[in-house]
């Protein structure tokens, strides 16, 4: 099974939310369909960044590819009700480099 990376830069956080509910609500999002192998925070420029590692069953090297990218969107789509974010980035674990999708 092919291993994929959903990040998101977090920008703010809207009223009443905490912290700790973006991540909870990107794995909720990506583990409704998909394994989560991972996630991490990271500041990146004084940005956070949430990054959900997951993995997909495939058929095809390309529905793979689709699958992670509708697992991103609704990652978003869940963190937007308590944050503020940046499009997504979707990454896919190929021949050892993290390629984006």
């Amino acid at each position: 099974m092919p291993s994929f990376r959903a990040q998101l830069d977090i920008t703010g956080l809207r009223a009443g939310q905490v912290p700790e509910a973006v991540m909870k609500s990107a794995i909720a999002a990506v583990g409704s369909g998909h394994n989560v192998e991972a996630n991490q925070l990271d500041i990146v420029a004084g940005v956070p960044r949430i990054t959900v590692r997951f993995t997909v069953e495939e058929a095809m090297y390309d529905d793979g590819n689709h699958q992670a990218l509708r697992a991103a969107a609704n990652m978003r789509h869940a963190v937007e009700e308590v944050a503020v974010v940046r499009r997504p980035l979707v990454l896919r674990l190929h021949r050892g480099k993290w390629v984006k999708v």
